[in-house]
């Protein structure tokens, strides 16, 4: 477990400055491409808190281009990748991410912002979870008193992580307490929050919706102490041009440029709901991270 800003400048800091190319410069000038459609599939955490509102609109007003967002979990967005019906990639599961690039689907790679998760539950907290420093421990109390849990079951960046979870706590969960709802983070809270029972969930979602739900936090992610699985860090890529040839790879890169530069990343910084901050950019670092564009397991000796 680390302190708050130990988190911060941790993660930030393996970061990389390099921006990608086909970008506008930060002094403001707009360099118009006019007339083409980017199609962005996301996540839905990225979209149901409103950033991507912000983000795309600043890059439509600079390029004279419109942003096609298509929110998926992590999983269905990299698969509409991989069939050619998207030219960038924004998620928040790195194995996943890296199988893409693996396969030949992806290129040029980013790290671009993280949050982080956080597990939320009723107030009467039946599994006794409240406070808890260590997610294992909670996920097996979750599961030995049987206490509703509420899985994204949709092959996204939080049903990964919570998989993930799940393994480390020595679990395989099943039995009608364990409900798997196939939706978005945003649905999936609705539904924690009607049964009542817990779910995992991403900091920026909950936060965003926080107020018309009656379910709170439980266990913390890292970024208020809690534990550093909780982590939650986010990528981009683009669709490889020669896999498929209608991938729009120029303005792929000048999304990537954009987002990825100090504009974009200030848009991404001082975004809040509710006066609390939902991302934090992590593109720009006086110490660039060059394992960021390759899976992270890659070896320069690797065929």
């Amino acid at each position: 477990m680390i302190q708050r800003r130990e988190f911060l400048v941790a993660t930030a800091g393996g970061m990389t400055a390099a921006l990608a190319g086909c970008t506008a410069d930060d002094e403001g000038e707009n360099a118009e491409i006019l007339d083409e459609t980017l199609t962005l599939t996301t996540t839905t955490s990225t979209y149901d808190t409103g950033l991507l509102d912000e983000v795309n609109a600043a890059f439509e007003d600079r390029y004279g281009v419109a942003v096609e967002a298509v929110a998926q979990g992590t999983g269905a967005a990299l698969e509409t990748g991989r069939s050619g019906d998207s030219d960038v990639v924004m998620v928040h599961a790195r194995s996943l991410e890296d199988e893409f690039i693996r396969d030949g689907y992806g290129v040029n790679r980013r790290d671009l912002m993280f949050n982080d998760f956080i597990v939320v539950g009723p107030e009467d907290d039946p599994a006794e979870i409240d406070g808890m420093d260590d997610v294992t421990e909670a996920f097996q109390a979750i599961a030995e008193t049987e206490s509703t849990f509420i899985s994204r079951g949709d092959e996204s960046g939080t049903h990964t992580k919570e998989l993930a979870i799940w393994d480390e706590a020595g679990i395989e969960p099943s039995g009608e307490w364990y409900r798997e709802a196939g939706s978005g983070m945003g649905e999936v809270l609705n539904q924690a929050n009607q049964t009542p029972g817990y779910t995992l969930a991403d900091r920026g979602t909950f936060i965003s919706q926080q107020s018309e739900l009656d379910i709170s936090i439980r266990v913390e992610g890292p970024i208020e102490r809690g534990p550093d699985l909780l982590a939650n860090p986010y990528g981009i890529v683009a669709v490889n041009p020669g896999v498929h040839e209608n991938a729009n790879y120029d303005l792929a890169m000048s999304y990537i440029g954009f987002i990825t530069s100090r504009e974009g990343q200030e848009i991404i910084e001082e975004y809040t709901v509710e006066g609390e901050q939902l991302f934090f950019p992590e593109a720009v670092s006086e110490n660039p991270n060059f394992q960021q564009y390759v899976p992270e397991d890659w070896t320069p000796d690797e065929e």
